[in-house]
């Protein structure tokens, strides 16, 4: 049973240098799992030659690696009887359908309270450890005030297969969002690296040096002002959706971030829904597609748009 949390409290440097050319560098830090050291690569806390990388960057002899490792300290991570809907489970995973205002995982100022939370006492502990004692079972998120489907993996082995299946591409993710402005284009596909943003490091932004990104859009309706548009992840980037729409010169509504400090529609945040989940199940290798009818919050805009 997964039972604490750890955060950051004082970081610890190891240095690695590369005797052995050709493998990636994400399998060639030691002592963590895969997916803690490609968080580390993408937050900048592991670099080679004194330069950010990219996860898959093959290594080669001579190669300086530089480890910048968080030491953690042990938070109790309580399970906590908070009511989440459950899509559909079985022994392997299970998807769930979060609302809007909900954290997906415990981190600073969001201790309790969180998807994780819930996902302890709901699975009583049954989770897959690959992603650390701070994100349980967690193979992708999405923003606290976006809602919508999310998997969750209960084995490691699920793990492996449904983060496989993402670095591959093959995950369908299909998020409907409402943007500030009139999209021209019916359809399109915003290809534009993201990264952090070169002052405001809690943000992201489109940058020459960012990770790719791709993102699909196709227009669902118009309203006086404002567009409905369905968006397809090629790739999966922190805030990528609300960084591309914005990066467009539309951005979501709500958005408190990315968007206007204008919220004439009283938004607690972004009109942002992860609607269409597919994937193979792990063990069964059947495809299996899911979908969340729009929320409360989200139908509300749309009548709102509809009347003017």
């Amino acid at each position: 049973m997964i039972g604490n949390l750890k955060t950051e409290k004082k970081d610890k440097m190891r240095e690695i240098i590369i005797s052995v050319a050709g493998e990636r560098l994400d399998r060639s830090v030691d002592g963590m799992s895969r997916s803690q050291v490609q968080r580390l690569i993408k937050s900048g806390n592991i670099t080679v030659n004194g330069a950010p990388s990219d996860t898959g960057y093959r290594v080669k002899v001579g190669d300086v690696i530089m480890v910048d490792e968080p030491e953690m300290r042990s938070i109790d991570a309580a399970p906590e009887d908070i009511p989440i809907d459950v899509v559909y489970e079985d022994e392997h995973l299970l998807v769930v359908n979060k609302e809007q205002g909900m954290v997906v995982h415990p981190g600073a100022g969001n201790w309790t309270g969180t998807l994780v939370n819930a996902l302890l006492h709901h699975c009583a502990g049954s989770l897959s450890g690959i992603g650390g004692a701070e994100r349980p079972g967690i193979v992708h998120r999405i923003d606290k005030d976006t809602s919508g489907l999310l998997v969750i993996a209960k084995t490691d082995l699920a793990h492996q297969s449904l983060s496989e299946q993402i670095g591959e591409k093959s995950v369908k993710r299909e998020y409907v969002c409402v943007v500030n402005g009139q999209v021209p284009d019916r359809r399109g596909r915003v290809d534009a690296p993201i990264g952090r943003h070169p002052s405001a490091r809690t943000k992201m932004a489109v940058v020459a040096d960012g990770r790719n990104a791709v993102t699909h859009f196709e227009v669902l309706e118009y309203f006086d002002g404002a567009t409905m548009l369905k968006c397809r992840l090629e790739t999966g980037r922190t805030h990528q959706i609300r960084v591309h729409m914005a990066y467009m010169g539309y951005p979501v509504l709500g958005d408190p971030v990315y968007g206007s400090r204008q919220n004439p529609y009283r938004l607690a945040g972004q009109a942002l829904h992860a609607q269409t989940l597919g994937f193979v199940h792990p063990a069964t290798k059947e495809y299996m597609e899911f979908s969340a009818p729009l929320p409360g919050y989200f139908e509300g805009l749309l009548e709102q748009l509809r009347s003017e």
